[in-house]
């Protein structure tokens, strides 16, 4: 008799303990969550900070791939900095003729800047342009852009800068500070 007291005290005394470490463990992995959560989040905020983008920032307006040719809300920013876009990229590099907004905006979400210009600019402003551009070959597209509100617009994820005239040191420092801050960074 003694000992059938013992093994049903035992049990309970095991289904107690299982039950204690089951409630003990969940509450560690709860814990453990919520400092690597707040960790992630902290870190994120530091390193955006840290990172001091140039240019203003922009809203976010997704990064939905659509159809070449189809209808989407219109860009808040001119030119866009994020939103709806093809879902193919256009080759880095300069073009002598417009590309379409959707394609660029895919260049955008790879890390990559996007300098346009309006195609009624001077000579010596465009060749300028068209030098810089070919100086980081795997990040940089250069484009005509009928569009524009000033006579140069340069564009990363989110983040525009204008310019009325060709401003080196300025076009040089954004692209070095926002090359690949975005969703995607694959520029070289």
């Amino acid at each position: 008799m003694r000992c059938g007291i013992y093994v049903i005290l035992n049990k309970i005394f095991y289904f107690r303990m299982k039950k204690i470490l089951i409630i003990v463990g969940i509450v560690l992995l709860a814990c453990t969550l919520a400092v690597f959560l707040f960790w992630k989040d902290t870190k994120t905020a530091a390193l955006t900070k840290a990172v001091n983008l140039a240019g203003t920032e922009e809203p976010d307006e997704g990064r939905t791939h659509i159809p070449v040719g189809s209808s989407h809300d219109a860009y808040k920013t001119n030119p866009p900095t994020s939103g709806s876009h093809y879902a193919e990229p256009a080759a880095w590099g300069v073009y002598e003729t417009a590309l379409p907004d959707e394609q660029l905006v895919h260049n955008l979400e790879h890390g990559g800047i996007w300098i346009s210009y309006k195609p009624n600019i001077d000579a010596d402003t465009k060749a300028k342009l068209i030098d810089l551009g070919k100086q980081y070959p795997k990040a940089v597209i250069v484009t005509p852009r009928a569009n524009n509100p000033h006579s140069i617009e340069v564009a990363s994820w989110r983040r525009l800068m204008d310019l009325d005239s060709f401003e080196r040191n300025k076009i040089v420092d954004f692209i070095k500070r926002n090359k690949n801050q975005s969703p995607e960074p694959e520029a070289q």
